[in-house]
């Protein structure tokens, strides 16, 4: 007789949420972060644009492009610092911005839950947060990654392509999951994302983002062109979220962004979690990379014991 261990008790989520999450890859928690929370995070990214300098910049821009992605050290060295990227169409053809850098910038990343106390809060030390990592029972010890604010700026605000994170983000297995925070109001007309839901159960991770042993960054393929399986095809459903919802994003779910055609920001806070040895690896080919003085942090204080496998 096989007899299954005893199922954790959920601390935040319902058993509907936690199905929902392994039946569509993505889910939506409205009003997860209190409104002063929501103000804070908003007001220090606002601070961050205003305090940076353009003068000492490199004026590197971000592109999620299958070709043209940013390979020089000031994207590759930014895992544990707090650095700006420019939307493609704020710098003009001599290299000069051709706006204000607080409409100009596509983001700030990469280690704003280590570098600063005002994110890290939220990211490294919000119990809901933790609860919500324990009911979903994707990671046994996961660890954080990636975070960014990403502004979306009016009118140049770029699209965001089909994807998925475990691409950007590889470890074997893959393990990647995304958690998503709309400071500002999401819709149509901002860039609001959208999802296709169930694509995490089809949709194999085929290629990865490495770097380069020539320099700069790629992709690798995992499974060659001609076997690789064609994406799923269906609905992708549009999530308009309000400030301080919480949108937890399976690595192999397929999402994107259109471009934001409206004059209004849409500011969104968003971080990564992956599995930590040895129940995954996360290799020296990827392009963010933990550093001696700055390892990746752990999110629990101690391991969930049960986990449960989703994906293709």
């Amino acid at each position: 007789m096989l007899v299954l261990p005893p199922q954790p008790k959920l601390e935040y989520l319902s058993q509907e949420q936690v199905n929902q999450f392994r039946t569509d890859g993505y889910l939506r928690l409205a009003n997860f972060l209190e409104p002063d929370d929501v103000e804070a995070l908003l007001t220090r990214a606002k601070q961050l644009l205003d305090n940076f300098s353009v003068e000492e910049h490199p004026l590197t821009k971000f592109t999620t492009g299958d070709d043209n992605h940013v390979g020089d050290e000031y994207f590759l060295t930014s895992g544990d610092k707090i650095r700006f990227f420019l939307e493609e169409d704020a710098v003009d053809k001599d290299g000069k911005l051709n706006r204000p850098k607080d409409k100009a910038v596509n983001k700030i990343g990469h280690g704003l839950h280590e570098q600063d106390s005002v994110f890290r809060a939220v990211t490294l030390e919000n119990e809901k947060m933790k609860s919500v990592v324990r009911d979903l029972q994707v990671h046994h010890d996961p660890v954080a990654l990636q975070s960014m604010v990403i502004c979306k700026q009016p009118h140049i605000g770029g699209e965001v392509p089909e994807h998925n994170d475990s691409t950007f983000l590889y470890t074997n297995p893959p393990s990647a999951v995304g958690f998503w925070i709309p400071l500002e109001k999401c819709t149509p007309e901002n860039g609001a994302l959208s999802f296709l839901p169930g694509s995490h159960l089809t949709a194999p991770i085929t290629k990865r983002f490495v770097r380069l042993p020539t320099g700069g960054t790629g992709f690798e393929q995992l499974i060659p062109p001609e076997e690789a399986p064609k994406n799923p095809e269906g609905k992708y459903i549009l999530e308009a979220c309000s400030p301080g919802d919480l949108v937890i994003i399976h690595g192999s779910v397929l999402h994107k962004s259109e471009r934001n055609t409206s004059p209004k920001t849409r500011f969104a806070y968003t971080f990564h979690m992956v599995e930590s040895p040895p129940y995954a690896e996360y290799d020296a080919k990827n392009w963010l990379q933990p550093t001696p003085e700055m390892p990746f942090p752990h999110i629990l204080e101690s391991p969930n014991l049960t986990v449960v496998l989703i994906g293709a």
